[in-house]
Formats: structure tokens, C-alpha cells, sequence
């Protein structure tokens, strides 16, 4: 029989506890780069009562990701993207943080457009890093969200000799996701669809805990010890703004991107956490 169909990419605590939350009655696949992970994610729904599928999938190919879309629709029409797939600054080389968190979002984010249900809806995880960076031009913002996906990496301002490091090239990656879902809103509105995107600051997972443990791990207490909410988020607490955004309450919101961050950035600019000059 067929049903209505969730595509959950990146097999991890946010995207897990977001479809928990939207998830029931639905069929759910979940694509991660390791089919472990996402193997282990679905037999914690499965136990819990969904419908879940478990594949291999690696954003940075666009061919992957139209596999996925393909198995996906054989058990009914594309209704929900929940995408939480991505690599850290501390995970990977400039190099793959923009084939995988800017050029997979864009072409993730343009293929279910294609293909997604009236009345359908999705979600992008981005990151408060997109929120730190000084802005860019206008001229540079369009480019980021308008540029054809093929094209997104010959960009001047992503070219090796403008970009400083991991963080840097995360933080272009997150811009980028942040201006791709509203310019991708557009086309996703002529289907009767929506999609935005989350950017949460600090929340507990388990690739957090490493960081919290690793050598940068002084750096992300602190952030939380001096943000306004004084501790660090969790993956319950960004699904429940995806559950606004995802549910009929949400209906009129699409476009746009929500800072989920105890207040962490609020600091970076006005409070304890901006760096001295």
C-alpha cells in the first residue's frame, strides 16, 4: 500500500528526534554516508513502532542522492525532507565540508523540489555559524542562492585563496544553506510546498560529546557556559521548532531560517562571548 513518504538524510540525534516528532504513519528512509549509522538509527524507530528503511547515501553525489529519491518514491509520494546530513569543521578538509554541506544541500534541496508533493514540506539543518560570519554582499548572497549547483564551486569567494580554514569554509556552507532554501522556496512554492531551514548553536550529541572531550573542547563549554541560556540545546528542543515548521501551524512560513542557539550568538556580537578586538 501506498503511503506518504519521509526522506531523513544524516543519521544522527537532530534528524532522528525530528522524525520521531513528524514521522508517524509515514514510510520513512533515512540515507547516511555509512549505512551503519543509518542502519542503527532505523532499528531505534522500528522498535518504537514506524516505518523505517535504512540506505546508503553520500550528499556530495548528486547521483546518490537521485538514488535515494528513487527508492523513496517507490513506497509512495515525497511529502517530508528532513535533512541533517553534514560534516563538522573538525570532522573534514575545506575541500569536502563545501562538496558536502554546500554543493549536497543545494542539489539535495533542488531534487526533492522537483519531486515533492502538494502541501509538502521540508526542513534543512544549517548552524549558527551562518549567523558569524561578517555579511557579505548582496551580489555575493545571490550568487550563493542562485547559482546553478554544478556551477556553485567555481565561485570566486569559495576558491582556496578566500577561504582561511575549516571554520571559514563551514560557515560559507551554512550561509549558503541559508539563502539556497530561500531562493529554492520559490520554486517549492509553485508545487504548494514549503521548506526552511534550523540553525542550532550547541546541542548535546554524541559527535558534540566528542568535541566536548577533543581539543576544542574548552572553546564549546565556554560558548555555552557564556550564552544567555547558559547551557548547551537539545535534539528534542530544535525538533520542536522543526514540528512548527513541519505542521499546519507553520503554514505560512517558508523561506526562512531559525537561530536555535540559547542566545550564543547574541552573545558572539553584544555579550561575553565577542572576541576582543
Amino acid at each position: 500500500m501506498k503511503k506518504d513518504v519521509m526522506i531523513l538524510t544524516g543519521a544522527g540525534q537532530i534528524g532522528m528526534a525530528i522524525a520521531r516528532r513528524m514521522g508517524a504513519g509515514m514510510k520513512i528512509v533515512i540515507g547516511d554516508k555509512k549505512p551503519e549509522n543509518a542502519q542503527a538509527i532505523a532499528k531505534i524507530m522500528k522498535d518504537a513502532g514506524f516505518d523505517v528503511e535504512a540506505m546508503e547515501m553520500d550528499l556530495s553525489s548528486r547521483a546518490s542522492i537521485k538514488k535515494l529519491i528513487a527508492k523513496a518514491q517507490e513506497y509512495g509520494e515525497i511529502a517530508m525532507l528532513v535533512n541533517a546530513a553534514g560534516v563538522s569543521p573538525s570532522q573534514a578538509p575545506v575541500e569536502a565540508i563545501l562538496k558536502v554541506d554546500l554543493y549536497g544541500t543545494a542539489v539535495l534541496l533542488e531534487e526533492v523540489g522537483k519531486v515533492i508533493k502538494e502541501g509538502g514540506v521540508g526542513v534543512t539543518i544549517s548552524s549558527q555559524s551562518g549567523h558569524r560570519m561578517p555579511a557579505l554582499t548582496p551580489e555575493e548572497d545571490e550568487q550563493l542562492a542562485c547559482t546553478p549547483a554544478e556551477e556553485l564551486l567555481e565561485l570566486d569567494i569559495l576558491q582556496p585563496k578566500n577561504i582561511k580554514d575549516t571554520l571559514h569554509a563551514y560557515q560559507m556552507a551554512k550561509r549558503c544553506n541559508e539563502k539556497r532554501v530561500m531562493a529554492e522556496s520559490v520554486k517549492w512554492g509553485e508545487k504548494g510546498a514549503r521548506v526552511n531551514s534550523i540553525s542550532p548553536g550547541i546541542v548535546v550529541t554524541p559527535l558534540a560529546i566528542d568535541e566536548f572531550n577533543g581539543p576544542r573542547g574548552d572553546f564549546y563549554k565556554n560558548m555555552f557556559a557564556k550564552c544567555p541560556a547558559g547551557r548547551p540545546g537539545t535534539a528534542d528542543e530544535i525538533a520542536n521548532v522543526a514540528e512548527l515548521l513541519m505542521s499546519d501551524k507553520g503554514a505560512f512560513i517558508t523561506g526562512a531560517d531559525f537561530l536555535i542557539d540559547g542566545g550564543a550568538t547574541a552573545s558572539y556580537f553584544y555579550g561575553p562571548l565577542k572576541p576582543e578586538a
